[in-house]
C-alpha cells in the first residue's frame, strides 16, 4: 500500500491547541461495525456523544487498558560551547529535546539546529553544563555533568513539556501543560510524548466506568519522539517504526487473559496501550509478560490477536497512527469517520477530541 492511500485534508482551524476542560466533555465519536466493508461512505453511521457517555458502551466484565508512562519536561534550551577556539566558539543557541535515558546522566536527544553542535561541545542550560558525542545527524548523547540523584529535580527545573510540533509551531508551551499533558494515569517518567487517549479521563468517569463493573489494567510503554515522525517512503511496507520500551507485568497478562476467558472485551486506551498488548500476545492470542522494545508496526491487513475495542484521538494524515487505526476498524470505514468528524467540527490530535473504535469484523 502507497502512503498517498492514507492521505486526507484537514482544516488547520481543527488542530486542537488546549484540550476540553472538564477533560471528559471532550467530544467522543462511536466507529461501530454495523455495516461490513466493502460498502460506500453512505452505508456507514458514526454516533457523536462526549467521552462522559463512554460508560454506555461497555459492559460489565470488560476490561479498560491504560498506560500509565509519565511525560517527562524533555525539552531544553542552552548555549553550546567550544574548547577549541573559533569564530563562532560561544553563543549558539540550540534546543534539545531529550529521548531515551542511556545512564543515570546520559541522554539520547535531538538537537535543533544540529549543525551548530559537534561531539566534544558542550551545552550549558543556565548553568547545568551537558557533553555532546555520539552525533549522527540531528541525534546524539548528552552527559549531564550533576550528580545522578539530581537528574529528575535538574529536568522539572529546566525543561518544559515537549509538546506535540504542531501545537508548538503556534504556541510556547507554558505551566498549563504541565497538568493538561500527563494523563490521569502518569506514573512510571520517562515519555517524551504524551499517550493523549487518557487524556480524556477523570475521577469522575473512572468511577462510572468502576460501577458499570468495568476493571482497570495497566501497562507502560514510554512513547518516543518517532510518534511523530512522517512517513517518508511511499511504499508503507518500507517504514521502519521507531522503537519504544514496554512492559506488560506477568500478573496484567494473566487477569488480561481471564478477562477473555470470561467472555468479556479488552477496551484499550490509545494505540501505545494496543500495539503494546499486541506485541505481547501469541499468534494463539494468549497474552504473555512482555519487557523490551517493541517496533510492531500496524497496516491494514495485520489480524488483531487481543485487543477489543480502542479508545484514540484523531491522528496526523499520511500517519502510521492513522494506518493503525484503518487496520483495526476498516480503511473505508475510516475515511468515512475522519470526513464526518471534520465535517462535524471535531477537534483533532493531541488535545483533541476522541474515538471509540469496534474492531473489524473478521
Amino acid at each position: 500500500m502507497q502512503v498517498d492511500d492514507f492521505d486526507f485534508d484537514l482544516p488547520e482551524t481543527l488542530i486542537a491547541l488546549r484540550p476540553a476542560q472538564p477533560r471528559d466533555t471532550a467530544r467522543l465519536l462511536h466507529v461501530s461495525q454495523s455495516v461490513s466493508e466493502p460498502a460506500s461512505a453512505a452505508s456507514f453511521a458514526f454516533g457523536d456523544h462526549i467521552m462522559r457517555d463512554l460508560p454506555d458502551f461497555l459492559r460489565a466484565g470488560d476490561a479498560l487498558l491504560v498506560n500509565v508512562t509519565k511525560v517527562i519536561p524533555a525539552r531544553l534550551t542552552g548555549l553550546r560551547l567550544r574548547e577549541t577556539p573559533s569564530i563562532d566558539a560561544t553563543g549558539a543557541k540550540c534546543e534539545v529535546t531529550l529521548t531515551e535515558r542511556l545512564g543515570p546522566v546520559d541522554w539520547k536527544c535531538f538537537l535543533k539546529p544540529a549543525k551548530r553542535v559537534a561531539d566534544g561541545d558542550t551545552i550549558d542550560f543556565q548553568g547545568v553544563k551537558a557533553k555532546v558525542s555520539g552525533r549522527a545527524g540531528a541525534e546524539a548523547v548528552l552527559s549531564f555533568a550533576i550528580a545522578p540523584e539530581t537528574m529528575e529535580t535538574t529536568l522539572a527545573e529546566l525543561g518544559t513539556m515537549p509538546l506535540p510540533p504542531y501545537i508548538a509551531s503556534k504556541r510556547a508551551p507554558d505551566a498549563q501543560d504541565n497538568d493538561d499533558y500527563q494523563t490521569l494515569f502518569a506514573r512510571e517518567a520517562g515519555a517524551v510524548a504524551a499517550p493523549t487517549a487518557g487524556l480524556h479521563f477523570t475521577p469522575d468517569l473512572m468511577k462510572a466506568l468502576k460501577d458499570k463493573g468495568v476493571s482497570l489494567h495497566e501497562v507502560t510503554l514510554h512513547v518516543g519522539p518517532g510518534t511523530f515522525l512522517p512517513v517518508k517512503v511511499d511504499d508503507i511496507a518500507s517504514h521502519k517504526m521507531h522503537g519504544e520500551w514496554g512492559q506488560v507485568t506477568p500478573q496484567t497478562a494473566a487477569a488480561l487473559n481471564e478477562v477473555h476467558q470470561q467472555g468479556g472485551r479488552i477496551v484499550c486506551v490509545g494505540t501505545t496501550s494496543l500495539r503494546l498488548l499486541e506485541s505481547a500476545t501469541t499468534e494463539a492470542g494468549t497474552i504473555e509478560p512482555f519487557e523490551a522494545v517493541t517496533e510492531i508496526f500496524i497496516t491494514p491487513g495485520y489480524k488483531f490477536r487481543a485487543a477489543d475495542m480502542l479508545i484514540t484521538n484523531f491522528h496526523l494524515p499520511r500517519s502510521t497512527l492513522f494506518m493503525l487505526v484503518s487496520a483495526f476498524a476498516g480503511m473505508q470505514r475510516m475515511k468515512a469517520a475522519y470526513k464526518h468528524a471534520i465535517n462535524s467540527g471535531y477537534r483533532f490530535y493531541s488535545y483533541g477530541d476522541g474515538s471509540l473504535l469496534e474492531r473489524a469484523k473478521e
